[in-house]
């Protein structure tokens, strides 16, 4: 899995957490695990708002692009994130 975040000024935090192929994003889950290799998924059929760029499912490996809200102060990680590549299971740290 690659979550991709593109920050926008907004107040809030996202929570996230990653089991398997399934992420909850604020407290709800998305389970992307019946995506075939080579598909996209329109992010508005996912029904999540944090979503942001269609979900696809290249080489078998899941790309996600999430909308990170951050502030005005925010860190240069958070405003320039990178990539993150095949989080382990768990709560997805997330820069601020």
């Amino acid at each position: 899995m690659i979550i991709k975040l593109s920050p926008a000024r907004m107040e809030g935090v996202m929570t996230l957490s990653k089991l398997g192929d399934a992420l909850t994003i604020d407290g709800e889950t998305f389970d992307f695990t019946a995506l075939p290799d080579g598909a996209q998924l329109p992010a508005e059929a996912v029904g999540c708002s944090r979503v942001v760029q269609p979900v696809e499912r290249v080489g078998g490996q899941l790309i996600i692009t999430l909308q990170l809200p951050i502030t005005v102060d925010a860190s240069e990680a958070a405003c320039f994130p990178a990539d993150i590549a095949n989080p382990p299971d768990g709560e997805v740290s997330l820069p601020r």
